[in-house]
């Protein structure tokens, strides 16, 4: 593939290379580093002028510092006469302050929206984002890519009695991907209403649907303390589920996530690796990953070529 370069930020090495070994690439040269005083500096090692530059950056670990180093990424390959700059952006920051939920509250992911596109990207790749308004924070083209297909696959090839599942989601907001999961299967859904008092923190739970005796699969976008989705399985437990998986797009797992989730009673808890697992995967045994390198890869080369992505939408690239 002539022309185009893919760099890969601090925050998910393992991805960017595993982008660049699908697409038959090497990752360009660059080094990140920080003053001593805790500036971010980064060196990009080679020429991108004229080129198609991808830059591959996670929205975790210290997503402040990841945040910084994309920006100053992008705009040291923009004025370095890149012809264009994508933003490859497997977990989205700040996704979920995207409205004004009680007064004088930030609309943190239009503010980051603008400071991507002042920092000179041309386009942006992401997936799964929390709510998929936030394509419209943008002026620029942004491609927001479903891991819902690798899903499928995953509940097809490991739940052998997935046919008399019930896929459940555990809020009202992620009701539309549940039933999208739950069409594809040709299954039923449930939804459990919740009401918060605080962030972070679940008051209480309500049941919508049938699940006795049936294997119960919890969906959501993302998974940060995880109250919700252990509180979730406790209430279908409750309920005569028979098992409980949790498939998530983003396992955030901040605060007292693992502990939460070896003490809740999941079959398996299921990720993506838009953020990085190694660590969590040794601290707690049920976490199993899906590698949705390929998706973000095929994406990549179909806009790198000018093809159309939306054959992503529903189906694994082989």
């Amino acid at each position: 593939m002539p022309n185009i370069k893919i760099f890969g930020g601090s925050s998910h090495q393992d991805l960017s290379q595993k982008i660049a070994d699908r697409l038959g690439l090497e990752l360009g040269k660059v080094v990140t580093k920080k003053f001593s005083n805790q500036e971010t500096c980064v060196e990009i090692g080679e020429s991108v002028r004229g080129e198609d530059v991808y830059i591959v950056q996670s929205g975790c670990g210290e997503i402040n510092d990841s945040l910084m180093e994309l920006l100053i990424m992008i705009n040291a390959c923009k004025i370095a006469s890149a012809s264009r700059v994508t933003a490859v952006i497997p977990c989205f920051p700040y996704a979920r302050q995207d409205k004004k939920d009680k007064s004088r509250a930030p609309i943190s992911a239009k503010l980051v929206a603008n400071m991507l596109s002042i920092a000179g990207a041309d386009h942006i790749i992401t997936m799964d984002l929390h709510a998929s308004q936030i394509q419209g924070f943008f002026d620029i083209p942004v491609d927001n890519l479903y891991a819902e297909p690798a899903v499928l696959r995953w509940i097809r090839e490991n739940i052998s009695e997935w046919r008399n599942c019930i896929v459940v989601s555990p809020d009202a907001g992620g009701a539309k991907r549940v039933t999208s999961i739950a069409d594809w299967l040709n299954v039923d859904f449930a939804l459990i209403h919740k009401e918060r008092k605080k962030a972070n923190e679940v008051d209480r739970m309500v049941l919508v649907g049938d699940v006795r005796d049936r294997v119960a699969i919890l969906v959501d976008d993302m998974a940060d303390t995880c109250g919700t989705i252990c509180h979730a399985a406790g209430k279908l437990l409750s309920a005569g589920a028979t098992k409980v998986y949790a498939i998530l797009t983003h396992g955030i797992f901040s605060g007292p996530a693992i502990a939460r989730i070896n003490s809740a009673c999941f079959e398996a808890v299921v990720v993506t690796n838009t953020i990085p697992q190694e660590d969590k995967m040794k601290q707690c045994p049920r976490i199993q990953v899906i590698d949705i390198s390929m998706i973000l890869a095929e994406a990549i080369r179909r806009t790198h070529n000018g093809e159309s992505v939306s054959y992503l939408f529903s189906h694994v690239p082989l």
